[in-house]
């Protein structure tokens, strides 16, 4: 799970994409463009491929504010994911090995 005490990404990207994996549950943070300002945009997928190598229909998307505040409800929907998804994850970790 992400510990949101710790999860302070927000400068990181502003700059890049940030990415990362939690037991068989990729995810990827990044800043995207939006009529109305930036947003932050966090994609999560199975495990075993990379985002580019992963088929589009195994991706999910959620937007959220470019904020600090955004970063923490983020955090959320991510852990919130894991918990309801878990055997997906689950799966997805035992075929990558």
């Amino acid at each position: 799970m992400i510990e949101k005490d710790k999860f302070h990404i927000l400068n990181y990207v502003k700059k890049e994409e940030y990415s990362a994996s939690m037991e068989g549950m990729r995810y990827m943070l990044r800043k995207k463009e939006s009529g109305d300002g930036d947003v932050l945009e966090v994609i999560i997928w199975p495990e075993p491929y990379c985002y580019a190598k992963t088929e589009e229909e195994k991706k999910q998307r959620k937007e959220f504010a470019f904020s600090a505040e955004g970063v923490m409800q983020a955090a959320d929907w991510l852990n919130e994911q894991y918990t309801e998804q878990k055997p997906l994850w689950e799966l997805s970790k035992r075929m990558a090995l």
